[in-house]
């Protein structure tokens, strides 16, 4: 029981940071620690063979999805080895993965609760972890990640500043969990409003080794950057002070960019390329009811805030739910069209269809409950269908377009065009121009990253 496996299925194609930082608290502790990333790797029977403990990391949906494809074949492969499942989609899928063989769930605040489980296993005189996760309350001495075991940084996802030469990019983070409480969100059942700052000196280190290790642009991958301001704002000026070239992103609720403007110059100066942002949609009555606390008029008042502070706005959407209107999805292109957006939209983003998991704060609306249909283990969400078959027979047909589109490696823009005529059709509108076709040859590239998934 002193051999651990721990997987990931998917990371949005970054080196997982789930893996790297349970890594070192486990080799700490003494015990021999492998990693497989099955989004680069095949399943290895021998590693599985000799593992006492096998851990699933369970960062979001599609995560939780395709390792209910992998647990009943290590279960084949090693029917006594102990099987865990931990992360932020974990706790939320408990009965469905204990049903799928899993023996400990554990939750989002993971690495100690592992060391437990682990040392408990091997016979030492050690409670095993709660076996129903609560909300995150113990604070974490995170320690160093351990990225050793860990396929290379180069075969991960890569960013484009549109100069013909793709960077290596590493993947840290300075928090976790979120202030805020959007209906919609995964983090939400789990942090219930709590953040976890992970200490400075940890970042910057897990930072210099990927630097060492080749990286030349860092992902944050906090929920939200400005949940802490005085956390990481000192944290991206010592960042810089030392690594004066490297570049990052990071992710800011529109709430946070009108709140802390002042702050955004800092990101320009320390290194920031662009600010990825959680709009979801530019109806105001569908934001109130996700409780994003935001509205349209703040969603265009940080584009042009982003923009005066020189930096590159990544807007995400989810595009289909039970409020779209085929007219109201053609206004949120058109929105996008005029505000100069059209490159800085990742092309999935223009199919995202509401998921409504279990736990989700969405199920507190009557009008949702009404809704959906019961749990679907398999899908791992609540299903719904539209009250217009239109609008989710767009939604498939943007689906399958954005799909071959990206597979043939067509450009932000011709994507988004395509769209658009979708919708226009969809709409029963005439098509028009542009006006991203006249823009496009006068502004400089969007920088972005080779994975353009986000949750």
């Amino acid at each position: 029981m002193r051999t651990i496996l721990l997987v990931s299925t998917y990371d949005l194609g970054r080196q997982p940071f789930g893996l790297a930082s349970p890594a070192a608290w486990l080799g700490e502790a003494g015990f021999t620690v492998r990693c497989l990333d099955l989004a680069l790797e095949a399943l290895d029977p021998e590693a599985v063979r000799a593992a006492g403990l096998v851990a699933f990391h369970l960062p979001m949906h599609a995560a939780t999805r395709l390792a209910a494809r992998e647990i009943p074949r290590v279960r084949a492969l090693h029917a006594r080895a102990h099987l865990c499942a931990y992360g932020l989609y974990a706790p939320m899928n408990a009965a469905h993965l204990r049903g799928l063989g899993v023996h400990t769930v554990l939750g989002a605040e993971y690495e100690a609760d592992l060391v437990r489980l682990a040392r408990h296993l091997a016979g030492e005189d050690v409670p095993a972890p709660p076996a129903a996760p609560g909300p995150p309350t113990e604070r974490l001495e995170f320690r160093v990640p351990e990225r050793g075991a860990l396929p290379a940084l180069e075969r991960y996802a890569r960013l484009e500043r549109g100069d013909g030469r793709a960077r290596v990019v590493g993947y840290t983070e300075a928090s976790r969990g979120c202030r805020h409480l959007c209906r919609h969100c995964p983090v939400v059942p789990v942090y219930q409003g709590r953040i976890r700052i992970v200490q400075r000196e940890i970042v910057l280190e897990d930072v210099r080794r990927q630097v060492a290790a080749g990286a030349e642009h860092v992902t944050f991958g906090d929920p939200d950057f400005f949940n802490g301001p005085g956390h990481v704002l000192p944290l991206v000026r010592a960042l810089h002070a030392e690594h004066p070239r490297l570049t990052y992103d990071v992710t800011i609720k529109i709430e946070h960019l009108l709140r802390h403007r002042q702050h955004l110059p800092t990101l320009r100066e320390t290194g920031c390329l662009f600010v990825t942002s959680a709009v979801e949609s530019v109806d105001d009555r569908v934001l109130a009811l996700l409780d994003k606390g935001h509205t349209r008029a703040d969603f265009v008042e940080a584009v042009a805030l982003l923009r005066e502070a020189g930096l590159h706005f990544h807007p995400t959407f989810v595009a289909f739910h039970p409020w779209t209107t085929r007219a109201g999805y053609l206004e949120l292109l058109d929105n996008l069209d005029e505000l100069d957006l059209v490159e800085s939209v990742a092309p999935v983003q223009l199919a995202i269809r509401l998921l409504v998991p279990a736990g989700s704060r969405l199920l507190d609306l009557a009008e949702v409950r009404d809704l959906v249909e019961p749990f679907d283990e398999a899908r791992l969400v609540h299903p719904w269908r539209h009250a217009d078959p239109g609008v989710d027979r767009l939604q498939r047909e943007v689906e399958a377009m954005v799909a071959a589109a990206s597979a043939r490696g067509e450009l932000r823009g011709a994507v988004f065009a395509r769209a658009r005529a979708l919708a226009e059709a969809a709409a029963g509108r005439h098509a028009r121009a542009l006006a991203w076709t006249a823009r496009a040859p006068r502004r400089p590239p969007v920088p972005f990253l080779t994975e353009p998934w986000y949750c």
